[in-house]
């Protein structure tokens, strides 16, 4: 099922229940989702499009949680965190650090990277098999500690 198709219903169960956060955060994907729609493609939407926009809204939320809490401001960090969550029950289910790792070292004796240099090839295969399913900040992290050993 498409991710506006199970959107709607989730937008109209918040309208029941008077739920302002989570209608906020379905709002925001309807909203992307149009924009992406009427930005000169006709064609729907891809699995992976749909699933890399939720991420994009969902970095974007942590990104300014982050920040308010940096600058003291628990008040403005809470909803943002809290749409974060809501927009991540639309997600797949994240992998694990273990099953990252796993992925990762494999990706690194496929391409046989040796160095930081080979650093952008493994990262765009292991980029690749685990879009969605795990963020990109983490992928970073793991293959630059394997590269390192």
């Amino acid at each position: 099922m498409s991710l506006e198709k199970k959107i709607m219903p989730a937008m109209k169960d918040a309208m029941k229940a008077k739920d302002q956060t989570r209608l906020a955060a379905l709002r925001a994907v309807k909203s992307e989702l149009l924009l992406a729609k009427t930005s000169g493609s006709d064609a729907e939407l891809s699995d992976d499009e749909e699933i890399k926009l939720l991420q994009k809204l969902v970095k974007q939320r942590k990104d300014s949680a982050r920040i308010f809490q940096e600058q003291g401001r628990e008040d403005l960090a809470e909803p943002e965190l809290a749409q974060a969550e809501v927009l991540s029950e639309f997600l797949p289910e994240q992998m694990g650090e273990d099953e990252i790792r796993t992925i990762v070292q494999q990706v690194i004796t496929e391409t046989g990277a040796s160095s930081m240099k080979d650093m952008g090839k493994v990262m765009g295969r292991a980029n690749q098999l685990m879009a969605g399913k795990a963020e990109g900040r983490i992928i970073s992290t793991i293959v630059k500690e394997e590269l390192n050993k």
